[in-house]
C-alpha cells in the first residue's frame, strides 16, 4: 500500500508538470471562448484556430508546428465584442456653435492576422478613425438637424469606418451619437433663459385659450337656457288657459275654486296688507275704528 500511495502522489505531481511540458512545446493548445490563436514560424503565419476546446496544431499545421516553441510565437486575440464610447468630441454647428459630442461604438476582432500585424495599434486607429468621421460627418451642419437626426448622422459614420475597420481585422457593429450638448456654459444659461421665457409665453397663451373657451361655453349656455325659458313662458298662457277651458267644461265650480285658490296664493306671494271684514258688519263703522 505504501507504494500505491507513493505512486498515486507522484502521479499527482508528474501529469501536471508532463501537461506543462507538453503545452510549452506546443504539443496541445487550449482555446478559450471569443478566443482566436495565431501561430506564427519564422515570422509568416502558419495558421489561426479559433474553435474552442482543446486543440492539438500538429494536427491541423503538420509537424513545423512543432517549431512553434523554438522558431515562432503563438498569439492569443480576444473576439470578444467590444463596447466604446468616445466623450465630448468637439465640432462646430454651421452657425459656428461649438458642441460637445458622446459616439459609443461596438465592435469585434474578425480577422485575428490582419489584427494583429496590420496596424501596430488598430484599437487607437480604430477610435481615431471613428472620431475623425464623425467630426467630419457633423462639423457644419445645422444644429437643428445635428440635434434631430442622430440616428442617420450614425449610420453615414458606421458606414465611412467601416471599409478601412475590416481592413485593420475589425467588423463594425452598431455606432450611436448618444449625445450632442452645449460646451459652452454662457450659451448655455442663454438658451435655457429663452427656453423658460418660451414656456411661460406658451403656458400663459394656453391658459388665456382655456379661459376665453370657458367664456364661451358659459355665454352659449346662458343662451340657449334663457332662449328655452322665454320659450317656457310664451308657452305657459296657453297651457294654462286649455287647462282652464278644460276644468271650466267639466264642472264651472271647480273652476271658481282654482280661481280663487290662484288670486289667495297671488296675494300672498305680493305680501300686500289685508284688512278682513264680517261679511255682517257695517263697512263705515268699520273704517272708523
Amino acid at each position: 500500500m505504501e507504494w500505491f500511495g507513493g505512486g498515486f502522489i507522484l502521479g499527482l505531481i508528474a501529469i501536471p508538470v508532463f501537461l506543462a511540458f507538453a503545452r510549452f512545446f506546443g504539443l496541445y493548445a487550449c482555446v478559450g471562448e471569443c478566443q482566436a490563436h495565431v501561430f506564427t514560424l519564422f515570422g509568416k503565419v502558419i495558421g489561426t484556430i479559433d474553435e474552442p476546446g482543446l486543440q492539438v496544431p500538429v494536427m491541423k499545421f503538420g509537424p513545423r508546428a512543432l517549431l512553434v516553441p523554438f522558431f515562432g510565437k503563438s498569439y492569443v486575440v480576444s473576439t470578444a465584442l467590444r463596447q466604446h464610447y468616445l466623450r465630448n468630441q468637439m465640432v462646430n454647428s454651421e452657425e459656428g456653435t461649438p458642441m460637445g459630442v458622446g459616439i459609443w461604438y461596438e465592435m469585434r476582432v474578425t480577422d485575428p492576422e490582419s489584427y494583429l500585424f496590420t496596424n501596430a495599434n488598430p484599437d487607437g486607429s480604430l477610435q481615431a478613425n471613428v472620431t475623425s468621421s464623425t467630426i467630419s460627418t457633423l462639423s457644419n451642419l445645422e444644429m437643428e438637424k445635428m440635434l434631430e437626426d442622430r440616428h442617420s448622422l450614425s449610420r453615414t459614420v458606421r458606414a465611412t469606418v467601416s471599409p478601412l475597420s475590416e481592413k485593420w481585422g475589425y467588423t463594425l457593429g452598431s455606432v450611436y451619437i448618444r449625445k450632442v450638448a452645449f460646451t459652452d456654459q454662457v450659451m448655455v444659461d442663454n438658451i435655457t433663459e429663452k427656453v423658460v421665457k418660451r414656456l411661460v409665453q406658451v403656458t400663459s397663451a394656453m391658459k388665456q385659450d382655456g379661459e376665453n373657451r370657458v367664456g364661451l361655453i358659459k355665454s352659449e349656455t346662458a343662451y340657449r337656457v334663457s332662449q328655452k325659458m322665454a320659450e317656457a313662458s310664451a308657452a305657459r298662457p296657453m297651457i294654462v288657459g286649455k287647462a282652464l277651458n278644460e276644468i271650466s267644461a267639466a264642472d264651472d265650480e271647480i273652476l271658481e275654486t282654482v280661481l280663487s285658490v290662484m288670486e289667495i296664493d297671488t296675494l300672498l306671494k305680493s305680501e300686500a296688507s289685508i284688512d278682513l271684514l264680517p261679511s255682517s258688519g257695517n263697512l263705515l263703522l268699520q273704517i272708523g275704528r
